[in-house]
């Protein structure tokens, strides 16, 4: 990727496209030089949109990443903004696999020798974090969820700090004492914080909600328990208090198998108590409280030790996409990406209905025609469920991606699939599968963000990079999720939720590749504990479970 200077305003991504980016604002009436010819702005082009470079005749073909992204609903003469009534979504076709790969890897000597202080598992897996983590196995246990988690948070000191509590107190006591609420500034209010840590080696204990376990179809309930089966074997959690009803659809037993299935020695404390089975619900919460706070007390005795930077598993994201996503933030994740493949680490790449167009470019990088073979399959039965609702891949992007330039599938997607560099892609797996394999593995997810870093964080990733051009406070709860704006603008506005700034590369102040280099040094600090997320500040733990109707 070219690195822009100040005086350009404009870019070409790929020598194929006939459209530029708008890097600032134009105006009608601008002139633009490209391939050695002039044109005249027609319209105002707002920084993250694109125009034509050539005139384009109704259906014509319109390429952007070098790839088929859309095309034209009308006449439009060189100099055109492009929008959704004048732009449709198209794109390539795919089949098997068509040609060989061959990757120039990074060089990677500097890192070679370097490590990180994780928590080392019996599996030879490495966590980047220490959770106990407490779960419900069906959606009628969500309410004791909630008890135990508002009797262990404060006390043993991993509540976040409070300032809205403290906001409501200080309204209330102005209140009583008939001050004029007009009048009141919040914005310096105190902030209520709990006690020190009991457990110093602990780094939290975490509660899962969600709304599956029974109701709805076997189906979801294999996957769900696949799904959580993924959260007990991940190496940041050091053990698991389960909650189950006892008449539900995903039972304990399910669990289990799924557990072993993933990890035929687990070895990890494994928690169960089951309400139906129990004396009141007051006995078993306290029974939970009591075996909770002991497996904790023997997690606590586990300290974080060096680890080769192979150990490494990480998840890469986008959400709140914009026009500047495809450019700066995604392929600077990618190429940290290949840093983390070339050194033997892991990256999962997901979110499929986000791969569409550039489906035949990583079928040619799978490193087999099995693999290949998997990759068409979960594509096409995806598209399939998608369509025989009425609906399919073109509706995925949202209103803000829209607004800011992402105006067809085909170009989100284009610049989505930059996160996953540039490696071979060594698997596949679908929703609910944990990663094995060194380098680039393919996850089947919705492109909605939380059901994909919550799928992600089961898969096993330790780690998520999450580039936004919007913003979103998304988190989840045993893998920390780095957001990464595409734009300094974002980074300035929300810092209480942003983690590094893409923005310098648009600027021209940064090349990809600095960036990248210095979004993997971030990951070494976090996988040590030096520092949380923004979203592990705020207490965002979201977790979304894909039940297999249509989410894109």
């Amino acid at each position: 990727m070219m690195k822009t200077t100040d005086r350009q305003t404009y870019l070409r991504i790929h020598p194929k496209d006939n459209v530029l980016v708008a890097l600032q604002d134009q105006q009608a009436g601008n002139r633009i030089f490209i391939d050695g010819q002039e044109l005249t702005l027609n319209d105002p082009v707002p920084a993250k949109h694109k125009f034509t470079i050539t005139d384009l005749a109704i259906g014509a073909e319109v390429y952007m990443y070098g790839v088929l992204v859309g095309k034209t609903t009308c006449f439009l003469p060189a100099g055109s903004l492009l929008t959704t009534e004048n732009l449709k979504h198209a794109a390539e076709g795919f089949s098997q696999k068509s040609a060989s790969y061959t990757w120039q890897a990074p060089d990677v000597s500097k890192w070679m020798q370097r490590t990180f202080r994780g928590y080392h598992r019996a599996d030879g897996q490495v966590g980047t974090r220490n959770y106990w983590l407490v779960l419900p196995l069906v959606f009628c246990e969500n309410r004791n969820i909630e008890t135990l988690k508002h009797a262990f948070l404060k006390e043993l000191g991993y509540a976040a700090p409070d300032r809205y509590q403290a906001q409501v107190r200080e309204l209330s006591n102005l209140y009583r004492q008939g001050k004029d609420l007009q009048e009141i500034d919040l914005a310096e209010s105190p902030v209520y914080t709990s006690q020190s840590r009991l457990f110093p080696n602990l780094d939290g204990i975490k509660f899962i909600a969600h709304d599956g376990g029974c109701g709805g179809t076997r189906e979801d309930a294999e996957n769900l328990c696949a799904l959580l089966a993924g959260y007990c074997v991940n190496p940041n959690v050091a053990g698991v208090t389960v909650l189950s009803l006892g008449c539900q659809h995903a039972q304990v037993d399910m669990l289990q198998q799924k557990i072993w299935e993933r990890d035929p020695a687990f070895a990890k404390p494994l928690f169960v108590l089951e309400q139906q089975q129990a004396a009141s619900e007051s006995a078993m919460l306290s029974e939970a409280i009591l075996q909770t706070f002991k497996g904790m007390a023997e997690a606590n005795r586990c300290e974080r030790q060096p680890a080769k930077l192979d150990k490494l598993v990480i998840g890469v994201e986008c959400g709140g996409s914009d026009g500047f996503s495809g450019i700066s933030a995604n392929p600077a994740v990618g190429y940290t990406a290949d840093l983390i493949a070339a050194l033997g680490g892991r990256i999962v790449l997901s979110e499929f209905p986000e791969l569409c167009g550039v489906e035949q470019e990583l079928i040619n990088r799978c490193t087999d025609d099995e693999t290949a073979e998997r990759f068409v399959r979960l594509m096409r039965e995806y598209a399939a469920r998608a369509e025989a609702v009425g609906s399919g891949f073109d509706m995925n992007p949202s209103p803000g991606n829209i607004r800011d330039g992402l105006i067809t599938d085909a170009i989100k997607s284009a610049g989505a699939a930059k996160k996953g560099g540039t490696s071979p892609v060594v698997d596949v797996l679908g929703y609910g599968q944990y990663v094995r394999k060194s380098g680039l593995t393919l996850l089947c997810t919705p492109g909605n963000d939380v059901e994909s870093t919550t799928a992600m964080a089961g898969a096993g990733c330790t780690v998520q990079l999450f580039t936004t051009g919007l913003g979103t406070p998304t988190g989840n709860p045993v893998a920390p999720v780095v957001k990464i704006s595409s734009n300094t603008s974002l980074a300035t506005r929300l810092p209480d939720m942003i983690d590094l700034d893409a923005g310098p590369v648009i600027s021209g102040e940064k090349t990809i590749e600095e960036l990248g280099e210095e979004m993997l040094e971030y990951i070494i600090g976090l996988a040590s504990g030096e520092y949380d997320t923004r979203a592990m500040e705020l207490g965002q733990d979201d977790f979304i479970f894909w039940k297999r109707g249509v989410s894109l």
